[in-house]
């Protein structure tokens, strides 16, 4: 063990020892301009290594620059590239705004925090207005990510026979998402619920401990109709486009069968099948949802439940930062990864080195649709 002179032996003792004192709690480290906003749980926890704060500040840090990039890069392709201004497009840009404001708003201040002693550096107020930033764009977020599925299936299932999407129903999809955002939002300053301090402290969000009705019953709504609601649009629409694109590729094959050839497709030795891209791409975006999700809803839910033994500060911190992370790979996955977006790269921002011609395809009428529909979706 190191030799310890100076302040740390008169601090611990004459048998030095690592950590901090007995009985020293996460909670006293905050400010006592908020202390009373701290549910009493956090007093049982003892303070986590200062390693964690350093830890998730760069993590932050990070998280906040590939987002700021992503999703700004998406926004400005969309604002110049007149052929990527189309509805399924502004369904994307919402979802790019939505991202790029969750952690522009978010991880400033927390990574402040973080390598400012770990504590909450603010006021009361700001704590309440750094929840409420969160909620909303996390809502809307959620609920873009529920339109543009909604329209995938729309358009993949139903083809010519579905509802078309205009600009105008566009526009008030989007509208809905900052509307229901904004207004789960607000309650909390009017009474009902609470925003708190929780975790490590260094951030705030929802008082999902409190076990009153009035904290309870806004829990249980906002997991209902801001996570239950758009989980099952989102889940549901991708079963239907994966059952719709193997049922089409079954029809595909029967009718090839009756015809005696081995396929109806001229370039499927060159190119993998757009049904099959298009039903991977699909399980990889329901799965990175309910991955990025799930585990802060399965926290809220528990608290909720009043089963707190296992929320601890870093069990509730890590399922937040995965969910905050999902702004950082939505513009990659639902814009910059197709082809429409990377030949808008290749034509206005040729020093990012993407070099993306357009593709004819020469597939079947059904096979186009599906893949012009890939292409100009989110």
């Amino acid at each position: 063990m190191a030799n310890l002179t100076g302040p740390q032996v008169a601090f611990y003792g004459q048998a030095p020892s690592f950590g901090y004192p007995e009985g020293v709690t996460i909670a006293d480290f905050v400010p006592d301009t908020i202390k009373d906003m701290v549910h009493q749980h956090w007093y049982k926890f003892p303070p986590v290594n200062p390693m964690w704060h350093y830890l998730l500040g760069v993590i932050y840090i990070f998280l906040g620059f590939f987002s700021i990039v992503g999703n700004g890069l998406v926004i400005y392709l969309f604002i110049r590239s007149a052929p990527l201004r189309s509805p399924a497009n502004l369904l994307v840009v919402n979802l790019a705004l939505s991202d790029l404001i969750m952690l522009t708003t978010n991880f400033p201040p927390f990574a402040y925090n973080c390598f400012s002693g770990g504590q909450w550096m603010f006021s009361a107020f700001f704590c309440e207005l750094y929840a409420a930033l969160g909620a909303v764009t996390g809502v809307c977020s959620i609920w873009t990510l529920g339109m543009i599925s909604w329209d995938r299936y729309n358009i993949i299932c139903n083809g010519f026979n579905g509802p078309k999407l205009t600009m105008g129903k566009a526009a008030l999809m989007c509208l809905f998402c900052w509307a229901m955002a904004v207004g789960w939002a607000l309650p909390p300053f009017f009474g009902w619920g609470r925003y708190i301090p929780e975790g490590i402290l260094d951030s705030c969000s929802y008082d999902y401990l409190t076990q009153d009705w009035n904290t309870k019953s806004y829990n249980i709504s906002i997991f209902v109709f801001d996570f239950f609601l758009p989980a099952s649009i989102i889940t549901c629409s991708y079963i239907f486009i994966v059952k719709a694109i193997f049922a089409h590729e079954a029809a595909m094959r029967a009718q090839a069968k009756k015809m005696n050839v081995s396929n109806l497709r001229s370039n499927e030795a060159e190119t993998q099948r757009a049904e099959i891209r298009i039903a991977k791409t699909a399980i990889a975006n329901v799965s990175l949802w309910l991955i990025c999700w799930t585990p802060y809803a399965a926290i809220t839910i528990q608290g909720v439940l009043g089963q707190h033994e296992n929320i601890t500060p870093l069990v509730t911190m890590l399922p937040a930062l995965l969910a905050k992370s999902a702004s950082c790979y939505n513009p990659f996955v639902y814009a910059i990864s197709h082809p429409k977006f990377r030949q808008a790269i290749t034509v206005y921002m040729p020093w990012f080195c993407v070099h993306e011609v357009e593709h004819k395809h020469e597939d079947s009428k059904s096979t186009a649709s599906n893949t012009t529909t890939q292409d100009d979706k989110a």
